[in-house]
């Protein structure tokens, strides 16, 4: 019979420790639970676990410099972070400290279970550890799941310099992404060059990339260097590449193929050394189909994809978001930042923002500038951003007819208890929802339910929904 795996968890928090314990008991794994990372490191000296699962933020040693000891003297231990203090820098930090996978709370344990069954699998082959620094990047907020995976790639390709294709609607946040794949690669202390190909003429844009010679064409009274050569040995990141014409299509296609090119007018080749981090708000697949888009430029593109979700797919990062951008705004005005009311933010994160984190940027300039006092209330907010009662009609119908239901039950004898009556049906109603718009795709229905899919699987199965 093959020895069961011996699992070690690392975390000041008692009920983590707990619920740990159980589940991966219950799995069939041996488990040793620690409050401290030195009380582990002291055990670590006489054995040693299969997986080890660690928090970050702990009194005494932190998680991030105990993965950093662990990268040194043994780094063929796989470490699994898990932490409720979930943003960008943790997320890269984590990876680059040497960790198989990090997972932010709360976690769904039997995602916990599988990561440790695949870390064991793996022997713990991991990139060795390193001295992590803090890189000054634009800020990149998220709490909500979708932002937790794109944390996630940004920390797995930490120490690589692979071509990367960003997609996500407009106002997503996508050169914020691009940023910070650079600052966090080999090449940070190199040129980032960006540049929007959609914004200049087709007829320009080959001039633009590659640069010209003097006498090129009308107009060309100097040498002018590209792009391409501005970005050598750093990354050049080529936004709304979709758009882009077939023939500069093919020429970028020979840079990503041979890392040379020819300027406008030019008779010598190029040589040159770039990462390309490219971003679509179109469906590249469907414009290689319909012969809008090469189909080799789409695949030399598409080594990695990264999706950065829209703001209507994550509302619980909306008021961290409204807090850092009215905080910008009040530094740009040289005044002091304005807060908002819990009304006012409520109107808010039921607005669906077409035009994503961009459009709540230019909403927080706008509610500095309009709102009158130094708080913002429900009052302030303009029709176009939801401030309207028709904005919030379905909101605030069935919030209503919830409470009719909840006061009726309390009046009625011999009731349930309302939760005990009423989770079940909210429940029912949300996964039949969330299934109808992924289209019975599971993975994608626990995706937007914030769930993972076994626990999606187990509710169906429990609320017999099959």
């Amino acid at each position: 019979m093959a020895k069961p795996l011996e699992v070690w968890v690392v975390d000041d928090d008692q009920s983590v420790r707990w619920v740990l314990d159980k589940a991966l008991g219950q799995a069939d794994m041996e488990t040793k639970s620690f409050d401290r990372a030195e009380h582990m490191l002291h055990a670590l000296e006489a054995d040693a676990p299969d997986v080890l699962i660690t928090d970050v933020r702990m009194p005494g040693m932190d998680g991030l410099a105990l993965l950093d000891r662990l990268s040194r003297n043994h780094p063929e231990l796989p470490v699994i972070v898990v932490t409720a203090h979930t943003d960008l820098e943790n997320a890269v930090a984590a990876y680059e400290g040497g960790a198989f996978e990090y997972l932010p709370k709360p976690f769904d344990v039997d995602e916990v279970i599988e990561l440790v069954r695949k870390a064991a699998r793996q022997n713990g082959h991991g990139i060795e550890g390193s001295e992590v620094g803090r890189k000054d990047i634009p800020s990149i907020i998220g709490q909500a799941p979708a932002m937790q995976e794109v944390f996630r790639s940004i920390g797995r390709l930490a120490k690589s310099s692979m071509t990367v294709l960003i997609t996500g609607e407009s106002g997503t946040g996508k050169e914020l992404v691009a940023r910070a794949l650079h600052e966090h690669s080999p090449r940070a202390d190199r040129p980032f060059v960006a540049l929007n190909t959609a914004a200049i003429a087709s007829e320009l844009l080959e001039s633009e990339l590659f640069g010209h010679e003097r006498g090129a064409f009308t107009g060309a009274d100097s040498r002018r260097i590209g792009r391409f050569e501005q970005a050598d040995g750093g990354t050049l990141f080529l936004d709304e590449i979709g758009d882009m014409s077939p023939a500069l299509q093919t020429r970028l296609l020979r840079v990503l193929a041979e890392n040379e090119f020819y300027r406008v007018g030019g008779q010598a080749s190029i040589k040159v050394d770039v990462r390309v981090i490219a971003a679509t708000n179109q469906d590249l697949a469907r414009a290689v189909t319909e012969k809008r888009f090469r189909e080799d430029l789409y695949h030399r593109l598409n080594v990695i994809r990264i999706n950065t979700p829209p703001l209507r797919h994550r509302r619980e990062d909306i008021p961290a978001l409204i807090s850092h951008y009215l905080a910008d705004a009040g530094k740009e005005l040289g005044a002091r930042p304005k807060t908002i009311n819990s009304d006012a933010l409520e109107m808010l994160q039921s607005y669906d923002w077409p035009g994503n984190v961009r459009q709540l940027v230019n909403a927080a300039r706008r509610l500095t500038v309009t709102a009158p006092g130094g708080v913002i209330t429900a009052v302030d907010i303009p029709d176009d951003l939801g401030g309207t009662r028709a904005g919030r009609g379905a909101q605030d119908e069935w919030i209503h007819s919830l409470a009719c239901w909840a006061e009726q039950e309390l009046v009625r004898e011999k009731t349930k208890p309302l939760l005990e009556a009423a989770l079940p049906e909210f429940e029912k109603t949300l996964i039949r929802i969330a299934l109808n718009r992924a289209k019975g795709h599971r993975q994608e229905a626990a995706r937007l339910l914030g769930w993972g899919r076994n626990t999606l699987t187990r509710k169906i199965r429990s609320l017999d929904l099959d």
